[in-house]
């Protein structure tokens, strides 16, 4: 069936690049990409340092073609190496240079080899970088020291998708030290940022009624509508607004000028009783 073939492949290429990595440890390996094409299987190397993956006269990538001819049944496996240029940025580079300076240095320097590897992705550009160290660090019982510095989601999408992640070991004397690190990149889009603007900008949509819908954007029936150049400052918003304002009193005044007047009927007049007229000389009414 196909999708066994499809699992077949994709598992045979998780164990290329695992032992890839084996292979190619603490040589600035970053990660491995296999690729099928009509000549060949084509397998990019992504690392900080060809030159030592490359070897002697190519003495590396002739060994590492030939073990994949045998070991994976490859018919004819092309290597590529590509160079990593952010490799304070990429977390399998960052762990495993704290691996090797902790098998060199030991585990009495691990505090600030952390905070080193922190400082440096933060000015390479990641938003936020966590580093795990554990072992017995820095005495004989196991414990787990947490790094962390900038800003890394926890959740959702961009914390599954977003967030790259490596793991490596150190080999040290009193036993293995794991070191685990993630890295928020730079160029990732969190949906929760929010962009402040010193000026006010004022954005005109046109509006397209179709029928009994209502399309509001800036390419419906853009023709028709009149582009507002955004304000400078407050005092011409003010200005427009004003100016605005007064051209709609206007408008209203005149309409209301043009409008016809109804013709008004006059009520007809009705005798009303004449009041009794007093005689001046009439005696007063006695008390």
């Amino acid at each position: 069936m196909i999708e066994r073939k499809i699992v077949d492949e994709k598992l045979q290429e998780y164990m290329v690049q695992q032992f890839i990595g084996e292979t190619l440890s603490r040589v600035g390996y970053s990660h491995t990409q296999v690729q099928k094409t009509p000549v060949g299987e084509k397998i990019l190397i992504h690392a900080s340092r060809p030159g030592l993956i490359v070897g002697s006269k190519g003495a590396n990538i002739k060994k590492l073609t030939k073990v994949l001819k045998t070991k994976f049944k490859f018919d004819n496996p092309i290597i590529e190496i590509a160079e990593v240029s952010d490799i304070d940025t990429n977390p399998q580079l960052v762990a495993e240079n704290i691996a090797s300076q902790l098998e060199k240095f030991g585990p009495q320097r691990f505090k600030a080899i952390g905070y080193q590897a922190m400082e440096r992705a933060i000015k390479g550009g990641a938003l936020g970088i966590e580093i795990l160290i554990s072992g017995k660090l820095p005495s004989a019982r196991a414990k787990t020291w947490r790094f962390y510095l900038g800003y890394l989601k926890k959740c959702g999408d961009i914390a599954v998708e977003g967030v790259k992640r490596s793991y490596t070991q150190a080999k040290l004397k009193a036993g293995v030290i794991g070191v685990q690190v993630k890295i928020l990149p730079k160029d990732v889009v969190l949906p929760d940022r929010i962009h402040l603007y010193s000026q006010m900008q004022d954005v005109s949509k046109a509006v397209k009624h179709t029928g009994n819908a209502i399309e509001v954007g800036a390419e419906a029936n853009a023709a028709d509508a009149t582009p507002v150049a955004a304000p400078t400052n407050m005092k011409t918003v003010a200005a427009d607004k004003a100016a605005h304002d007064a051209a709609e009193a206007k408008e209203a005044k005149d309409a209301k000028a043009k409008k016809p007047k109804a013709p008004r009927t006059k009520k007809p007049k009705t005798d009303a009783a004449a009041p009794a007229a007093t005689d001046a000389t009439t005696p007063a009414a006695p008390q």
